[in-house]
């Protein structure tokens, strides 16, 4: 595994090679490192902005390359989210992002970014997590929940299971004030409510117990709907209430 003078020195590495490179014209760290809070399983998160004339994919390409031939490199795949992260995995497990901005939209987008070169646009925040999508998906997840688990595909239903409680745990951080991205703050939560979550977790995947995992997580989903749509949860309550049956 990396250790923090591995990361620190693959971290360096990549600043140094984009003060140099011409296509690009500024360059951020965003994550744990700006936050001040890196710890020995942290990545590095590197923003790049691209200068005005570059052309994206030829320098994602050429990033890629240079990264290839020094550091060990296991493997690479895109997220596109506002802008294109490559995410790098070397063979030592370090994780690396870096996200290619065009000129005019470089700026912070969350809690962190520490500027190291460059001049960023006003900064900027996501929107929350819309719960009434989060409310959507929770009862569409419940309803595949309640058909897998009749039809025997228990697999199946443990993943269905699954996705209800990601919505439940969305809703109750945003209840709380938590940060809902990816279940980064979950571990915040309430006691009572991890402790929730906890029992409405199936430690088998057999029929019974699935089911009453099933029964729990609407009970717990119904109490966070209730929370922030009222009459949403009771418009839900009937329909819920016949999927919570076996």
């Amino acid at each position: 595994m990396f250790d923090a003078a591995g990361r620190i020195h693959a971290r360096d590495v990549l600043i140094a090679h984009a003060r140099t490179d011409e296509q690009i014209a500024g360059a951020a760290l965003v994550g744990s490192a700006a936050r001040g809070d890196e710890d020995a399983w942290s990545d590095i998160d590197l923003v790049l902005q691209l200068a005005p004339d570059a052309d994206e994919p030829t320098v994602v390409d050429a990033w890629t390359r240079w990264i290839g031939d020094r550091l060990d490199l296991a493997d690479t795949f895109d997220v596109v989210a506002g802008a294109r992260y490559r995410v790098f995995l070397l063979t030592s497990s370090l994780q690396i992002d870096v996200s290619f901005w065009p000129y005019e939209e470089f700026r912070g987008t969350g809690e962190s970014f520490e500027l190291i070169f460059g001049t960023a646009n006003p900064s900027s925040s996501p929107p929350p997590p819309d719960t009434g999508t989060l409310i959507g998906m929770g009862w569409l997840y419940a309803l595949h929940a309640r058909s897998a688990i009749a039809r025997g595909r228990l697999w199946q239903a443990v993943m269905m299971l699954d996705e209800l409680r990601n919505q439940i745990i969305a809703l109750a951080c945003i209840r709380v004030g938590l940060n809902p991205w990816h279940g980064r703050e979950v571990d915040r939560l309430p006691a009572a409510d991890q402790d929730a979550l906890r029992r409405s977790r199936s430690a088998d995947v057999t029929t019974g117990a699935l089911e009453r995992s099933k029964r729990l997580l609407i009970a717990q989903f119904l109490a966070e709907v209730a929370h922030h749509d009222h009459a949403r949860a009771h418009a839900l309550e009937r329909p819920l209430g016949v999927l919570a049956e076996h």
